[in-house]
């Protein structure tokens, strides 16, 4: 079932021709779906308004159909258990990403863990990881926190 899925998101995101750019493109998504995913384990309880949010922040960062989101959710997933850390997903963000799309990524990761409207140490703590690993400052992790809690206020 998994390869059914990955051919079939291939097939969507990249069309009939496999360029680089587009297999980028797919890991890019893929390493900040799993982020995001991560995010709803890290207190260890997955909540559906977090699984609610990354669903929403990954059609949001990649204009992605809900088929698609779900077909990239589901891979990411599958990702995670396959991996041993968030380095790999945190370095190749890093490494392609701007500034202001790792910012926007520390932004859904604040979106999703604020999700269930509180935030658990656990989920603290790994915010704090991520924006290591995406060589963010503080300020910008308290900036994306507070716009995050702006933008759920309003």
């Amino acid at each position: 079932m998994l390869k059914s899925i990955k051919v079939f998101f291939e097939e969507k995101l990249s069309g009939s021709d496999n360029t680089s750019t587009d297999s980028l493109e797919h890991k890019l998504q893929l390493a900040t779906a799993a982020l995001l995913i991560e995010m709803t384990h890290a207190d260890f309880k997955v909540q559906e308004e977090e699984r609610q949010a990354v669903h929403i922040a990954i059609q949001a960062a990649f204009q992605l159909t809900i088929e698609e989101t779900n077909s990239l959710v589901a891979l990411a997933e599958e990702e995670l258990k396959h991996s041993t850390d968030m380095f790999q997903f945190a370095s190749l963000i890093n490494k392609e990403f701007s500034r202001e799309r790792k910012v926007m990524v520390l932004e859904y990761l604040w979106t999703v863990a604020l999700a269930d409207t509180e935030i658990e140490k656990y989920e603290e703590h790994l915010l704090r990881k991520v924006t290591t690993l995406l060589h963010l400052d503080h300020k910008e992790f308290i900036d994306a926190k507070l716009r995050v809690k702006q933008r759920m206020a309003s």
